[in-house]
């Protein structure tokens, strides 16, 4: 049997990645297009009949992009000999997805504000309770690194040597958690009354310069959002407006929106998307490292 969920890729956040895996393999996926396959070997505590997903290692196999599924299928032969059983299993389960698959990581460990011990900024997140224990009891933040996710910088920054928004970002959160910062685990319940940040970091900032540097961040960062699960419409229609600076990377990881709140704006940013591709143009992270390490 197959399974398959989503979750986010932490720390720090990159994406919300695809997952489908069977007893002995598994394919993920950042954009839907590319699919990375691995092969799990169990251990011992899996392979003395734990009923839940398999623990282990994992061994990249293979990546195969979607649109070469069905030739693999029809042709699992290749130079290297027999395509494994186990990737013909996941490829046919591929081609008859949908995506994106659901979110399932609702144990969520955030760092917390010192003012009130609410929910800061999140560090890390999982699918089992179980998995809870074994995640280290860090109280840093980490933005996404500026190779992989540059953000502009004003004249005036440039000419007094300022470093990157993102680190920038980092210390503002650290700062506000405080010289003996704490972090805590929650489980989350979509849909109900809950006061989370939906883009992960808290937004509300007293300090002027603190609070321009959070949205300069959120609004580069914003194609990835847009795949978070549990947005709200008017948080989602918000971050479509700030997606429009990077079409490019709207046009990536489009396919793996769970809703989407402005349809037309979103279209006429996939148009432009097209349009500066057909000129030749593409997204700084592709054919880069992309920062994804999968766990």
């Amino acid at each position: 049997m197959i399974r398959a969920h989503s979750q986010r890729i932490l720390q720090p956040y990159s994406a919300q990645v695809q997952i489908a895996e069977s007893e002995q393999a598994r394919a993920l996926s950042i954009d839907g297009d590319l699919w990375e396959f691995q092969f799990i070997y169990a251990n011992a505590r899996s392979a003395r009949g734990n009923s839940g997903p398999q623990q282990g290692r994992f061994t990249r196999a293979a990546h195969i992009r979607h649109r070469d599924l069905a030739r693999v299928i029809d042709n699992p032969v290749t130079d290297e000999g027999q395509v494994d059983q186990r990737i013909l299993d996941l490829a046919r389960f591929l081609l008859g997805a949908r995506l994106p698959f659901e979110a399932a990581d609702r144990y969520e460990y955030w760092l917390l504000d010192p003012a009130d011990d609410s929910p800061l900024a999140l560090i890390f997140s999982c699918v089992d309770a179980s998995e809870m224990a074994s995640f280290p009891k860090l109280t840093d933040w980490a933005a996404l690194p500026a190779a992989v996710m540059p953000i502009d910088t004003t004249e005036a920054e440039r000419s007094r040597a300022y470093g990157p928004v993102n680190y920038r970002l980092e210390r503002c959160v650290a700062e506000r958690a405080g010289g003996k910062p704490r972090a805590q685990w929650f489980t989350r319940r979509y849909h109900e009354a809950e006061e989370f940040p939906p883009f992960l970091v808290r937004e509300d900032w007293d300090n002027d310069e603190h609070r321009e540097l959070c949205q300069r961040y959120l609004h580069r960062q914003a194609p990835r959002l847009l795949m978070l699960h549990g947005v709200g419409l008017e948080d989602r229609r918000r971050m479509e407006l700030a997606a429009k600076a990077n079409a490019l990377d709207v046009a990536r990881f489009y396919p793996l929106y769970p809703e989407i709140a402005d349809h037309e704006v979103v279209d006429k940013i996939r148009v432009e998307a097209r349009l500066r591709m057909a000129a030749g143009e593409r997204a700084y992270s592709m054919g880069r490292r992309d920062g994804v390490l999968y766990q």
